[in-house]
């Protein structure tokens, strides 16, 4: 069965945005208020547990940004968590607790709920990735249709219209992607699913799942 509701793919408890998106029935509605968020959220955060190093970015004391890192306005950096090298923080971003944002990879308009690990060579644009959501080397979340029409999510009646010209996916709690996947605009993985390496996702893809390839979605035993 399909689970598109912000409380079927996450478990709230564990990302510094469960105010923003407990609000939104489905989790990319969350994607036009991420900006302001953190912007608000941030202005509340300890000076004690956070420091503040330009306008708008607040970075966790605990935790570890390489030199070569760029944070850009607004971001808020959770405790313990690792950016490194040549990492590209392009603004609108809530990294959580006990995260690795990879060398070389670009998030923007995103939430990174905690434990998320994006390791190696991989863009998140207009996404939501759930606890302790992992992404091969490779990995991207494509967030721009190429004919630029507006993005379309796929639910079990029908198409839903969202209005976005740019939405990546909505990945759930746990969900493993394999190296070098490209999840297609508006795409929603249920929580504790796995991408097979080199897939193209698109629509929608059930919970406790192993997705082979389009035509071929199993049900983990």
């Amino acid at each position: 069965m399909l689970t598109l509701k912000t409380n079927e793919l996450f478990d709230l408890s564990h990302t510094l945005a469960s105010e923003l998106l407990g609000s939104c029935e489905y989790p990319w509605h969350v994607l036009p208020h991420i900006k302001e968020f953190v912007i608000q959220l941030g202005r509340t955060l300890s000076e004690e547990e956070y420091d503040n190093p330009e306008e708008n970015v607040w970075i966790s004391k605990s935790a570890v940004v390489a030199p070569s890192a760029t944070i850009c306005a607004p971001a808020i950096i959770g405790h313990r968590s690792e950016i490194r090298v040549g990492a590209y923080i392009r603004g609108a971003v809530i990294v959580g607790e006990d995260c690795v944002v990879g060398n070389s990879c670009e998030i923007k308009n995103a939430i990174l709920f905690d434990s998320v690990q994006v390791p190696h060579f991989n863009y998140i644009g207009d996404s939501v990735l759930g606890y302790r959501a992992h992404t091969g080397a490779g990995a991207v979340t494509s967030n721009v249709k190429s004919d630029k029409t507006l993005v379309t999510v796929t639910a079990e009646d029908g198409k839903i219209e969202t209005g976005f010209k740019k939405f990546g996916a909505m990945i759930g709690d746990n969900v493993e992607i394999g190296c070098n996947c490209v999840l297609n605009p508006g795409t929603v993985i249920g929580k504790n699913t796995n991408i097979y390496p080199l897939s193209s996702v698109r629509g929608s893809i059930p919970p406790d799942s192993i997705f082979k390839s389009a035509g071929n979605i199993v049900k983990k035993q």
